[in-house]
């Protein structure tokens, strides 16, 4: 049979042309659950401020399960020994790893299901899902997704660690589509030097520098498009929409649903405390970014004057402002924010209580991390047996410096007036 038939190409603009093989991955990429993730945007509501930050979850997958390819395929040259079950589990893996992101990525992921849920745990419920359909094919990449693969702990620390598939795909990505090329890594000298090292993955000496660029690259990339003061404004109009939303269907406000999804977790407010029920799998993979934006659409013309002032600025992009603040809220500070707030709403003929008032402004703090070198680092092979963290193999004074978390208090606010610290 020609080999070329045995692959289906994606012309990627970061990885180039990404070779899919055919079979249960390709049937996998086929499946309208991960077709989805077309629909899910990869940033959030990150395009509100970078324009051309419209890539999707879908985009993303296909380009880390590219660099997974690319990752075993230089092991095994380096004589680790991979296979074939294992190469292909740990590509679906990767594959699947975000299959569980619900609208617009991280923004409503507290929003939809509460008691503790992140989108992991409906990754791996999704995953088992798709494993019974595809009678058992999966086992091999959900014991890798896991890290109950103890044959091999280097193919789960691909996956996730400080140094994963992941983070190496989207600080590229976001990268690119965001313009801001401070956070462009340098991925494929990375790759060239990544190694097995006693069971867990290593970088070769070589490539010490590539991983200090990396470290720096996340750290810009979170202080300049991740934590942008816009972005952090707008994720905060819409976690307030749905607030909103909740506080009417607890009081039996009649709201209009256009997605029969997107009704299901807000008046059923379900729980994960005691798992993923397969009712929540069946309404979540019905769930993406256009019943947000259709709701929002629908909500301008609510009744309740507070949830269509929200939806309208949300959809002009009318939106508040994020000042960053020189310390933590002071009492004199969140009196003032909230009169101001209170005076506005009167003025332009808005409810302007108290609880009213709430939805106008917040107060929070951002947090970047751009590597964590005391629980789980990045480890560099300085000689043939011997492997050491990198803050002790690079130096040690601007890699602390780069560790070091950066929390930054701010409040959230109406533009119609300034904050005075």
């Amino acid at each position: 049979m020609d080999k070329s038939t045995q692959y289906k190409i994606f012309n990627d603009p970061i990885h180039g042309f990404i070779s899919i093989p055919k079979g249960t991955i390709l049937r996998l990429i086929d499946h309208p659950w991960v077709q989805r993730l077309r629909r899910i945007k990869q940033m959030g509501l990150g395009y509100l401020v970078f324009p051309a930050a419209e890539h999707s979850r879908f985009s993303h997958a296909i380009g880390a399960m590219e660099l997974a390819q690319r990752i075993l395929n230089n092991l095994r040259e380096k004589d680790t020994t991979i296979s074939p079950a294992e190469y292909e589990g740990t590509l679906i893996a990767v594959l699947l790893h975000d299959v569980g992101h619900g609208p617009l990525s991280h923004t409503l992921e507290h929003n939809l299901i509460r008691e503790d849920f992140h989108h992991e745990m409906m990754t791996l419920a999704i995953m088992r899902e798709l494993n019974k359909q595809l009678e058992g094919t999966l086992d091999t990449a959900i014991k890798i997704f896991t890290d109950q693969y103890p044959k091999k702990p280097f193919l789960n620390q691909l996956i996730s660690s400080q140094l994963d598939i992941d983070r190496l795909d989207y600080l590229k990505r976001d990268s690119f589509f965001t313009g801001v090329y401070e956070g462009s890594v340098g991925i494929e000298r990375i790759l060239k030097t990544m190694r097995v090292h006693k069971g867990n993955i290593v970088i070769e000496k070589k490539g010490i520098y590539a991983i200090e660029n990396y470290i720096l690259a996340r750290r810009l990339m979170y202080m300049q498009v991740y934590l942008h003061k816009t972005v952090l404004a707008a994720d905060k109009l819409l976690r307030n929409i749905f607030t909103r939303v909740h506080h009417l269907i607890d009081r039996d406000h009649e709201l209009y649903y256009p997605s029969p999804a997107l009704k299901f977790f807000l008046e059923q407010q379900p729980s994960a405390h005691k798992g993923i029920s397969k009712t929540m799998i069946e309404h979540f993979i019905d769930l993406d970014d256009n019943d947000v934006f259709m709701s929002i659409k629908y909500w301008q013309k609510s009744d309740d004057p507070i949830l269509a002032d929200l939806c309208r600025r949300f959809q002009a992009r009318t939106l508040f402002r994020t000042t960053f603040l020189k310390k933590n809220k002071s009492k004199k500070l969140h009196h003032q924010v909230r009169a101001k707030t209170r005076d506005y709403l009167k003025s332009k003929g808005l409810p302007h209580d108290e609880h009213a008032a709430s939805y106008y402004y917040s107060f929070d703090e951002s947090y970047s991390e751009a590597y964590r070198y005391e629980s789980e680092g990045i480890w560099i092979l300085e000689e043939k047996d011997k492997a050491v963290e990198f803050s002790k193999a690079a130096d040690t004074k601007n890699i602390i410096a780069l560790t070091q978390p950066v929390v930054k208090p701010y409040v959230v606010h109406l533009k119609a007036f300034d904050v005075e610290q």
